[in-house]
């Protein structure tokens, strides 16, 4: 399974883990994926997602279905 947001769509990132003697080693950088059960108002139902933290306050703040419509998603694109 890909480590990406279904919202919004991050995803992990590749850089270096640099030592005191400047040695580079690769290393990835996560995003905070959550699998969250969301309650919809127009639905009368929950869904199940997968998001970023990040994505969780938002749509906590806008909602689910005002912030899919913003992002030009349908529930079908982000349900687990």
């Amino acid at each position: 399974m890909a480590r990406v947001c279904k919202l919004t769509g991050k995803r992990p990132l590749a850089g270096n883990n640099v030592s005191h003697a400047h040695n580079k080693t690769r290393r990835r950088q996560l995003p905070n994926l959550q699998r969250k059960r969301i309650y919809v108002p127009e639905l009368d139902r929950f869904v199940r997602l997968r998001l970023t933290t990040r994505a969780l306050r938002t749509v906590t703040r806008k909602g689910l279905l005002p912030y899919l419509r913003e992002q030009g998603l349908k529930l079908s694109d982000v349900t687990i």
